[in-house]
């Protein structure tokens, strides 16, 4: 049989091995194949003009938005297991690895032998009457349990602070585990005067670990309740990163970056009816009753330094190294600032204090992008008290989670602020309509010499599994990167999450959920030439337990802000 270059025979020669068969049965399997396709667009077609029938036929409905589809099977997981693993996936199972090394389980029975603050001794390393401004402090710390008996293991989550209350002065100590019992707190004398020392033992090494495998235990302590609006009708119905539920699902995907959300279709409604969205916890905890005695109020953020009232610090006439003008790419140590008569005063670089007329001649032209939480909210209502030009434009959105945006016409100023997307966790119903995930974002700017973006991201991600913060944080990396090959001039910035309420809800929302993603930011951010703005280091040195921040620190993370880009 002579072979023809045609689309059967094409078929012919990659499908379907024909070998005997005679010219006539080639037919009549052709006729077949030829009818069953004629059925199943007959499918298609009342499936796009009836989606309630697909349903009936479990037939998944092909829906219009790039990241929206339908599902009817429990959902564990976003990705698909038969497919290998991404280089993504790979650097996650990697940080995982190395967490679950950092943080190992620390199983007990008894309480009386977990850390105790009150039988570990502190004792201050070459102890002099007077101490020189830049000197360092060594304090060495063993701990012991409640019986009195040498703790041999560490991973205690320690808080070490200095301050001079007279002077608004404040700093972070530096902590080193050296994963027997002991450690080695560091605190480097940064101003002269009468100086307080401080050590909380927020977490005992037995709660950090009980944190930490609850916390990937589940993704259900949070309950999103999705609005579908349809007309006049709207409908709520949970949502999640995963659902455990066996109806029909809204699937929305973002296929390149594999962020996943997942809502239960109401009937009657299209997925892409997704409107609004709320939340609010679940009475749900992953501890057990001994466990949930460690985060008790007065076991959690107890003083270890008791003994010693302060210190006293001179001056010694040391000459101070000249640093140079901060800018992106800098290297941030611990710490990386001080407070002084309120100011904030980095250790890194030489911050210069920029009266209005420098900051509205710096950012006449810019366009900054405010790209994150609530917190960095705060700055795009700060700024409009020192800068007086900057107003509001109403974009009509909805609530204060909308869009927000300031601008200066005569000078040509933008500043706008959005939330980023899911996880995002409060009680107010906000719209989802328009949201994209910051990685997203930062892909449709062009990105020039006058364009800066401030990212944060942590508070909303504390309740959940850890691996959704990694991607996530991933995820934005390979967005700054893309963003610097085709603008290496725009600044970029990080804002680290801060330090909150002590004794908020320990299990969903502790700031020891925030140091994990501290470190991980630390890290994947690393060897890229950003700027960094330590509000977690910052706020420490503040004594500020809030999640959000008061003015006069908002400020300073601001001014740090303009240094780096002006």
């Amino acid at each position: 049989m002579k072979r023809s270059t045609t689309n059967q025979d094409h078929l012919q020669g990659t499908h379907l091995n024909m070998g005997p068969f005679s010219n006539t049965m080639g037919r009549k399997m052709l006729l077949t194949l030829m009818s069953f396709l004629v059925v199943v667009w007959i499918n298609y077609i009342i499936c796009q003009n009836s989606t309630k029938f697909c349903s009936d036929l479990k037939i998944p409905t092909s829906l219009h938005l790039w990241n929206t589809s339908t599902k009817s099977s429990y959902v564990k997981t976003p990705l698909s297991p038969l497919k290998p693993p991404t280089e993504t996936e790979l650097r996650i199972k990697g940080i995982m690895e190395k967490l679950n090394q950092l943080i190992p389980p620390r199983p007990f029975t008894d309480m009386n032998t977990t850390t105790s603050a009150a039988h570990s001794t502190v004792t201050i390393l070459t102890p002099q009457d007077t101490y020189c401004k830049g000197d360092q402090l060594d304090i060495l710390v063993e701990m012991r349990d409640h019986l009195g008996h040498r703790k041999e293991y560490g991973g205690d989550f320690l808080r070490a602070r200095m301050s001079s209350a007279a002077l608004k002065a404040g700093a972070s100590g530096k902590v080193t585990d050296f994963n027997n019992g002991t450690y080695l707190i560091s605190f480097t004398l940064f101003w002269e005067g009468q100086v307080s020392l401080s050590l909380l033992l927020i977490h005992p090494s037995e709660g950090v670990s009980a944190l930490w495998r609850a916390r990937n235990q589940g993704y259900d302590r949070i309950i999103f309740k999705g609005k579908f609006v349809n007309g006049t009708t709207h409908v709520f119905t949970e949502c999640g990163h995963t659902l455990n539920s066996s109806a029909e699902l809204c699937e929305y995907l973002d296929t390149r970056d594999q962020e996943a959300f997942y809502c239960v279709r109401p009937q009657h409604m299209p997925c892409e009816a997704f409107n609004y969205m709320t939340t609010r916890n679940r009475d749900i905890s992953y501890l057990t009753v001994e466990e949930k005695s460690l985060f008790h109020r007065s076991s959690v953020g107890v003083e270890m330094i008791k003994h010693l009232k302060h210190i006293n610090v001179s001056r010694c006439n040391k000459t101070e190294k000249i640093k140079e003008k901060c800018q992106v790419g800098m290297k941030i140590p611990v710490p990386g600032g001080y407070t002084l008569a309120g100011r904030w005063i980095t250790t890194f670089c030489n911050q210069i204090q920029l009266n209005t007329v420098k900051i509205n001649g710096c950012l006449k032209g810019k366009l900054i992008y405010l790209l994150g939480d609530s917190t960095l909210r705060q700055w795009i209502y700060y700024l409009p008290k020192v800068l007086k030009s900057l107003k509001f434009f109403d974009l009509h959105g909805t609530g204060v989670f909308k869009k927000h945006l300031l601008l200066d016409a005569e000078r040509h100023i933008q500043i706008q602020w959005e939330k980023h997307s899911h996880p995002f966790i409060t009680l107010q119903l906000y719209s989802v309509i328009g949201e994209n995930y910051i990685p997203r974002i930062i892909d449709r700017i062009s990105g020039d010499k006058n364009t800066a973006i401030v990212i944060t991201l942590g508070q909303h991600f504390r309740p959940f599994p850890i691996d959704i913060f990694i991607r996530r944080a991933i995820n934005i990396r390979k967005a700054i990167e893309r963003l610097f090959l085709r603008s290496p001039a725009t600044k970029v910035i990080l804002k680290m999450e801060n330090i909150r309420e002590m004794h908020t809800d320990t299990e969903r929302f502790g700031d020891f959920h925030g140091y994990i993603q501290y470190l991980i930011t630390k890290d994947i951010f690393s060897v890229l030439n950003v700027g960094v703005i330590d509000a977690w280091d910052m706020t420490i040195a503040y004594g500020t337990n809030t999640v959000h921040p008061p003015d006069h620190v908002i400020g300073n993370q601001i001014d740090l802000f303009f240094n780096y880009i002006c």
